[in-house]
């Protein structure tokens, strides 16, 4: 069964103002448009557009309760939509955050529920028992993001050419406490901790930081570092005095083009800085967050949901199981993206319910019972026993599913 879905955008303060409605050809609010979500979450499940088709549900939240079984075949039982589809549309930067393992989650939901915190509650943590690993893929031609940490002996570097944009005689000596608590190897913890925790030495760095960062290049200067710099000026005027600003110069800078895409397992740090890309995640509400916004930070649980192993740049690689078709699978069974570039018909077998978006021109999805025509703007809610779907048209969608 294909049954069509909508929703209206999320209206956070960073999101675009153009992006998402020039993307499905729809009509820009005239306020910012940061999020669409497609699924059954809480915070705003999608609209069933013709609620005959589903029993007379309003909504896919509503329709999942009424009928576990058709809507969700094997994971019936646990009667939750186990991921969320989302176009997210960045004007301005996005906070600093990390996400949980499942244990973490568990436990942590515990522990907030026998302390009586309520769900509600700025300061809460955990809002469900769930991990949120997420995925993005780049839409726009280019897509701006802050990922996972660099090696201490390049966040020293950076620090030193920093410190040699300071005219002969200035004051540096909040820079030079900060380098000499990065001086060992181990240190990422502490440095995190103290500058996410803030205070008035922290406030220096950040100044200073935010200062130096927006002065001109010194002679022999590393021009690698331009965008690490280019970073902290930007932050630095939308969260003007915030620990992030400083946090981000130990971060990763990752411009994807279109058609790349991250895989943000859980303790990733990460925050999306500009751009249009397609996310599926894991549905739950459980964000750590580490800076750049008004938002409760945890610093204890942050530290304690962190990965500060450095890394690669975990760009996930899509498996191309047929011409025009691209499969983005993450090591979690949560969730799979799909692609259809349009071409020939292609075949993707689902192995439970899965949401489809046109994003260009047209499209068809068949299944094992029936079919449905997808116009760009348009999303449908399809449920497991249609099987194996084929895609057909010029067009271009994306299918979210279980794993």
């Amino acid at each position: 069964m294909f049954v069509g879905i909508t929703n209206r955008p999320r209206p956070y303060v960073w999101g675009s103002r153009t992006a998402i409605a020039d993307l499905l050809g729809w009509a820009p609010s005239g306020g910012p448009e940061a999020e669409l979500w497609l699924g059954a979450h809480s915070g705003s499940p999608s609209r069933i557009v013709d609620p005959a088709a589903a029993g007379g549900a309003v909504d896919l939240a509503a329709w999942i309760a009424a009928d576990p079984s058709t809507t969700l075949g094997p994971y019936a039982h646990s009667a939750r939509l186990p991921f969320l589809l989302k176009l997210l549309a960045a004007g301005s930067p996005l906070s600093l955050q990390a996400h949980p393992t499942a244990e973490q989650a568990r436990e942590g939901f515990r522990r907030e529920n026998e302390a009586g915190v309520p769900l509600d509650a700025p300061h809460r943590n955990y809002r469900d028992e769930h991990p949120k690993p997420e995925l993005i893929y780049a839409l726009s031609e280019r897509f701006e993001a802050l990922c996972g940490f660099r090696t201490l002996t390049e966040y020293r570097r950076i620090l030193a050419v920093l410190r040699r944009r300071a005219a002969p005689g200035e004051p540096v000596a909040p820079l030079d406490a900060l380098l000499e608590l990065a001086a060992s190897d181990d240190a990422l913890p502490d440095v995190v901790g103290w500058l996410s925790r803030g205070g008035d030495d922290v406030d220096a760095v950040v100044e200073l930081v935010a200062d130096l960062a927006g002065r001109p290049a010194a002679p022999g200067e590393d021009g690698r570092l331009t965008s690490a710099f280019a970073t902290v000026v930007d932050l630095a005027a939308d969260y003007p005095g915030d620990p992030g600003v400083a946090v981000s110069l130990l971060l990763n800078r990752v411009s994807l083009r279109r058609g790349e895409a991250l895989y943000l397992p859980a303790g990733n740090i990460h925050a999306y800085l500009s751009g249009l890309g397609v996310e599926l995640m894991a549905a739950s509400d459980n964000v750590m967050r580490g800076g750049l916004t008004p938002k409760h930070v945890d610093v204890p649980e942050l530290l304690n949901v962190l990965d500060f192993d450095p890394r690669a740049v975990p760009v996930l690689t899509p498996e191309h199981p047929s011409p025009g078709l691209e499969v983005y699978r993450p090591t979690v069974p949560d969730f799979v993206l799909v692609r259809f570039g349009g071409g020939p018909p292609a075949s993707f077998a689902l192995h439970g319910p899965a949401i489809a978006i046109c994003t260009r021109g047209s499209v068809v999805l068949s299944g094992a019972s029936s079919s449905s025509p997808l116009d760009r703007g348009s999303a449908v809610y399809i449920t497991p026993d249609e099987g194996e779907i084929t895609f057909g048209g010029d067009g271009e969608a994306f299918v979210a599913t279980s794993g």
